[in-house]
This record gives structure tokens, C-alpha cells and sequence, in this order.
């Protein structure tokens, strides 16, 4: 089956409904030296009809949008979820090349049991290539998504972005209008997608219903996100890499406790409903999300969960002075076999660089007597164990990390002096930080030896990546008290020669 190129990308009015895929600042897959499709053309593939579901749809389904993810050198997941849909129903998905081929295609069920989500692993794919994507059921057609498969080796540069915390209730999300337009081979999402909190006082708009607890309650908060056109704009121009921090669940979440197995289970479940993830389905309140993604030998990205396998908070948690129990070597951050697998990829590791995608600040952050116990501060001798790793690799290493709402830039450094990395935090999409403690953050991060902290600005870092150097730009939206605002980056950075971070 052949689509004319202008019906496929221009035709669709979903696709319209949540911006372009291909923006003027994006490069599109009629740029065919950054797509797939050189060389004669592969014969057309029959893309299937699904059968007419039982119960018809009562309105048009892909209202969540499309997304794909975890890429490797040839495939990609794709992903979408079907609305309003009762019992199972049959999709269709298919993928083009850049000379309008369908490439892939087939038939998948979505079941009512997984929240009629779509998971395809598209494989078969040509490496260090861009493709074209949609669905479609019930004479419904999907918006058009883009998706990248990742070289098996070389490649001249990778630009991604990380980003995390998106409240809805705290603020618009106008860093997505932009995310979504800038060029980029990956976005990776550090965690708390969702916030699974009720309404209360300081909200720029509600949420409009209680604190989740069933996988009804998670499944609708992922819903009321997903259908934002901005989210769906910046998850269908590329693949994104995703992990999950503590509002996936519960604020401070720290793993397994016996009193939220069910609401646990049911938000790993829905997680997994509404993310583009190679992994199968959670059975119960266990789900193993830490992997690696290769960019050719430019960089390995060591997605790791810093939640489910936690040892609780100490001295009770919050922000307070660390008592013994702080100390006690059998804490953990990762739990044991993560803490190995980590070990084992870093030191294995083939590329340039290794980044490590991480919910909590890494480096110690003390302020004025007082530690984050929910922050690696409150694990100092699983983050001992991690520096270990982590100078047992040689490449050069990179920890992004978000969860609290503000910006820093600093060197990872032993206790003997020896510079062992960098660790890029970033602030958030929407969500706050404490107006009355925003400058208290600021100073005492620099005074601890950060190169730089904003606790003021929501936004997202956009990374340039070669195999001998690594920069960061900071962009920050001007507010999130409107529903669209300007951009701009604040600080540029730059890490080579395996040298410290140095501003640009």
C-alpha cells in the first residue's frame, strides 16, 4: 500500500488538533539525510483492516495522541490508547519510510484488561533512521507521530532533551508547546508525570477529583494529562525515554510498603497504560523499568528507579538533620541487584559517555545543618557505592536528574578530590518550588559548591552530545501562569577533555 506523502502528514485532523509533527524547526522525514528510505524502495506492505469492534466507539478514540519509545538500532515501540472503547477492539498500525513506503504493519488488540492501550514493537527498522506512524480502528485514524531508530555505531552528534515534574494543578505547560518544536533525537522524562494528588489551595487550575487510589482514579489522571495538545505535540515528534519518580504513586514514595500494595499495583499498572515502554505489563505492585539505551558509541543512557526499591526515608524523612540511622551502610537507594546491574553497565559500557538518568539529587546538597532525607543525602552509603561505580567506568559520566523543581549545575567529586562526573538537575516542566525558600536554595547550593542553581524558572534542558564534548542549555519559559509563554535559555554549559563543567 502506497499513501501520497501531503494526505499521509496533512490529512489528518487530529494530527492538526495537536500541532505538527513537523514544525519549521524540525527537521522532517522529507529531509532524507535524516531518514529512513535510501536506496531502491522496499515493496509496499498491505497495511490490515481490523475487524468492526462489537460495541461501537462513540467517538473518535485517539484523543490521547501517539508516542513512541524505547528505540534501539531496529525498532521502535509505539503507543497509543483508545477512548471510550468497551471490550477488546482490533488497531491498525503501520509505519512509513521517507519515500512514503509502508515499511511495517500489522494488527495488534487492545484489550479493556490493559485500558485499551497499544504497545507495537515496530521492528525490522534501518538504524540511525527517522520514520513516520499511525493507527487506526473502527474507521477512526490516529494523529501522525515520528520515530527514531538510533545508529548501531558513529554518528556525528545526538541532541536530546530531559525534563520532568508537570502539576497540572501548579501551572500551564507552555514548555511543551516548545519542546515539542525543538530538533532533537530523544526526550527523556525523569519521573512524575502525573501528580496523584487531590485539589487544594494553590493551583492554578484543579485537577477535579480526590487523590488517587484505584487504577480507575490513576487511569483518569493520565487521561486528563495525555489530552493536553502540547504533551501530545511534544511526545509525537520523537521517542522519548521515561522513568518514573514518586507522584506516579504517592509523594515520597519509597517502595514496597505493605499498606499501598494496591494502590501501588494500580499505579504501576496505569504507568504502563500510558507509556511508550518496551517492558511487559505489571502483574501486581512490581514493575522493573532500569535498562539501557544506546546511542551508537556516543553515549549509553543507564535509566535507573530510585523508588521501588528504596530503604524508607531515615529520621523520619523530610528536610531535617540527619540522625544515625542516616549513616547505617545497609541503606539503599536502588535496592541490591539494581545497585550490581548499575555497576555492571557502567563499567561495560562502549560509548563516550554514560548518562545516567536519576530521580533525586545526587551530590551532597546540605544546607545550613539540614539534609533532604528523600534526596541521595539521605543514602550516603549507596551514593558511596554509586561514585564506585561510576569511577570504574571510563567514560565520561553525566547524572541528570530532576524531581525538585529547580535548576543546578556541579562536579561530582570523591572524598579524595578526584572529579568523577557531572551532575545536570533540571527544573520543571510546571511544578513550584517554595517562593519563601527559592533564594535560600540558590545560595546555599552555590555556597556547597554547585556552579549554578535557579530555584525562579520551570522549563528543560536541551543537551548537544559528541564523542568529546557534552553541552547543556537551560530554557525557561517566562511563566506558567500563562497558557503560552516565551522561551529562552538562561545558561549554556559544557563538559570535555574530562575535565569539570564550565559555563558557556
Amino acid at each position: 500500500m502506497e499513501i501520497s506523502r501531503r494526505s499521509f502528514l496533512l490529512g489528518s485532523a487530529a494530527l492538526l488538533a495537536v500541532g505538527a509533527c513537523s514544525g519549521d524547526d524540525e527537521p522532517t522525514c522529507d529531509d532524507t539525510e535524516d531518514c529512513a528510505g535510501s536506496g531502491p524502495p522496499a515493496p509496499p506492505i498491505e497495511v490490515p483492516t481490523p475487524a468492526a469492534p462489537a460495541t461501537p466507539l462513540p467517538g473518535p478514540p485517539f484523543g490521547l495522541g501517539v508516542a513512541s519509545g524505547d528505540p534501539d538500532d531496529e525498532s521502535v515501540v509505539l503507543w497509543t490508547r483508545l477512548l471510550g472503547a468497551e471490550g477488546d477492539h482490533e488497531v491498525a498500525w503501520e509505519v512509513l519510510d521517507a519515500t512514503d513506503h509502508v515499511v511495517a504493519a500489522g494488527l495488534v488488540t487492545a484489550t479493556a484488561a490493559d485500558g485499551h492501550s497499544v504497545h507495537v514493537v515496530a521492528d525490522g527498522l534501518s538504524q540511525d533512521a527517522w520514520y513516520s506512524y499511525r493507527f487506526h480502528t473502527a474507521g477512526h485514524t490516529s494523529p501522525v507521530g515520528r520515530a527514531r531508530v538510533l545508529p548501531t555505531r558513529d554518528g556525528e552528534a545526538l541532541r536530546f532533551a530531559f525534563a520532568s515534574c508537570q502539576d497540572w494543578r501548579d501551572g500551564h505547560w507552555s514548555a511543551h508547546e516548545h519542546l515539542a518544536a525543538e530538533e532533537l533525537d530523544l526526550v527523556v522524562w525523569l519521573g512524575d508525570y502525573i501528580y496523584e494528588g487531590g485539589d487544594g489551595d494553590r493551583q492554578v487550575r484543579d485537577h477535579g477529583a480526590p487523590a488517587c487510589q484505584s487504577l480507575d482514579d490513576y487511569r483518569a489522571r493520565y487521561a486528563l494529562y495525555k489530552a493536553h495538545p502540547h504533551l501530545q505535540a511534544a511526545h509525537a515528534a520523537r521517542p522519548w525515554l521515561v522513568v518514573w519518580d514518586d507522584h506516579e504513586v504517592v509523594n515520597d514514595f519509597a517502595g514496597g510498603a505493605d499498606e499501598i500494595a494496591d494502590r501501588q499495583a494500580a499505579a504501576y499498572k496505569a504507568w504502563w497504560e500510558h507509556m511508550p515502554v518496551r517492558m511487559p505489563a505489571p502483574t501486581g505492585p512490581a514493575l522493573d523499568i532500569n535498562r539501557v539505551v544506546r546511542f551508537g558509541e556516543i553515549a549509553s543512557f543507564v535509566m535507573i528507579d530510585g523508588r521501588q526499591f528504596r530503604s524508607d526515608q531515615a529520621c523520619g524523612g523530610g528536610i531535617a538533620p540527619a540522625c544515625d540511622e542516616v549513616a547505617d551502610p545497609s541503606r539503599t537507594m536502588l535496592g541490591t541487584d539494581q545497585e550490581a546491574w548499575v555497576a555492571r553497565a557502567l563499567s561495560t559500557s562502549e560509548t563516550a559517555w554514560n548518562v545516567i538518568a536519576n530521580q533525586t539529587i545526587l551530590a551532597p546538597s546540605e544546607i545550613v545543618g539540614l539534609v533532604n532525607l528523600d534526596q541521595w543525602d539521605g543514602y550516603p552509603a549507596a551514593r558511596q557505592r554509586l561514585y564506585d561505580a561510576i569511577r570504574s567506568s571510563d567514560a565520561g559520566t553525566v547524572v541528570i536528574t530532576g524531581d525538585v523543581h529547580a535548576s543546578a549545575v556541579g562536579n561530582l567529586v570523591a572524598d579524595d578530590g578526584t572529579h568523577l562526573g557531572v551532575e545536570l538537575v533540571g527544573t520543571s516542566i510546571s511544578s513550584t518550588f517554595p517562593a519563601d525558600l527559592a533564594d535560600v536554595f540558590e545560595l546555599a547550593a552555590t555556597a556547597a559548591g554547585a556552579e549554578m542553581a535557579d530555584a525562579h524558572h520551570r522549563g528543560y534542558v536541551v543537551c548537544e552530545v559528541t564523542k568529546d564534548a557534552f553541552r547543556a542549555d537551560y530554557r525557561i519559559v517566562e511563566s506558567v501562569a500563562a497558557a503560552s509563554s516565551p522561551i529562552s535559555t538562561s545558561s549554556s554549559w559544557v563538559i570535555e577533555d574530562g575535565a569539570g563543567v564550565q559555563p558557556l
